[in-house]
């Protein structure tokens, strides 16, 4: 079912488009963005430029603020951001927005003793954490969760990110839902001011690092970095009160359950999805394309190569901590490619290799 949607998606596009082959020699396509889903991203860009040799391809992991900003600016040819623009931003911007992948955010700790998925957190717990309120980890609102856990009487410190970061707003939005004291402490932003200010890296992998510097932290970071880093996730409590451990297939079933999956909408949460087993901090990640720019042949190539990652990349998706889109919505937002036009109003010819 699977590759047959794939196979239709392909000769529906390359039908009418046109099979139409370009000299690519001297072009470059340059990317910025979300960190979150930037080593899905990396070896995306790597493996296109070696099937089209003389294209240079690059993705810059600037967060989803910069991202947004040089896409705007027309200084990259693609932007990353986990948080969706909305209609009327993109229609202002003259941009193309493509849902890319599906990965989820990990509550990760630095505590002795304590193993992965071994400790458990509900949503107002961890809110009660991220905001300052809970001073040790043998604090009696942990300990009732984590009965069998030994827990030492050591310093909650919490790390956060310094930059403007999608995933900063996903991991805002999931804790001011699961708490009604933490969204009137901290606004939905992503850069907030947190309270008592905690320490601050940059980036996913500056967040891991200071983690693993910090005995006692607790920071946020993608699924990804977890299973590469050799980071202590937390497993959180999911619908109907079961806990939950983040996956590949648990992203699944958020998405699945989801007003994206059903109809369609980027804007549609994927956060605390009401379905068994779903992670309840899954986020997609999107790629947003000019969508009429003045350098046709360099957006023509970066449309192709975001064609060609429905196309080929669930295969390089697989294992890295993220799942692909299901293919009937791959096969839907193909389409959106179609918006982007010439000065002249050509249509890009895409590549359906």
């Amino acid at each position: 079912m699977q590759l047959s949607l794939k196979i239709r998606m392909g000769m529906a596009l390359l039908a009418t488009l046109g099979f139409v082959t370009a000299c690519h020699a001297d072009i470059s396509i340059k990317g910025a963005g979300a960190t979150y889903p930037s080593r899905v991203y990396e070896r995306w860009t790597k493996r296109f430029a070696e099937l089209n040799p003389g294209l240079a391809v690059s993705y810059s992991p600037t967060g989803s603020g910069d991202g947004i900003k040089q896409i705007k600016a027309r200084a990259v040819q693609f932007g990353g951001t986990d948080n969706p623009l909305t209609a009327k931003q993109l229609s202002d911007n003259h941009l193309v927005q493509i849902p890319m992948l599906v990965g989820g955010l990990v509550p990760v700790i630095n505590v002795p003793s304590v193993g992965g998925n071994q400790l458990v957190l509900s949503g107002r717990v961890l809110a009660d954490i991220m905001r300052g309120d809970v001073p040790r980890w043998d604090d009696a609102r942990i300990a009732a969760l984590n009965p069998s856990v030994k827990l030492p009487a050591l310093a909650v410190a919490r790390i956060v990110r310094e930059d403007a970061s999608g995933s900063t707003e996903i991991w805002l939005r999931y804790l001011a839902a699961s708490s009604a004291p933490f969204a009137a402490a901290v606004p939905v932003s992503q850069k907030p001011v947190w309270p008592g200010m905690p320490m601050a890296a940059k980036g996913n992998d500056g967040v891991a690092a200071l983690l693993k510097a910090t005995p006692g932290g607790i920071t946020y970071v993608s699924y990804d970095r977890v299973l590469k880093d050799k980071l202590i996730g937390v497993r959180l409590i999911g619908h109907a009160g079961a806990p939950i451990a983040a996956s590949e297939d648990a992203f699944r079933a958020a998405i699945t359950a989801s007003d994206m999956y059903k109809k369609g909408d980027d804007e549609a949460s994927l956060l605390r999805m009401p379905q068994p087993g779903a992670w309840p901090v899954t986020a997609t990640s999107f790629m947003l394309l000019d969508a009429t720019p003045k350098d046709f042949a360099s957006t023509e190539w970066a449309a192709r190569f975001v064609y060609w990652c429905f196309m080929h990349g669930d295969e390089l998706t697989q294992h890295t901590g993220f799942a692909p889109l299901p293919s009937r919505v791959q096969a839907r937002l193909a389409g959106r490619l179609l918006q982007v036009r010439g000065p002249s109003g050509q249509m890009p010819a895409f590549m359906g290799r």
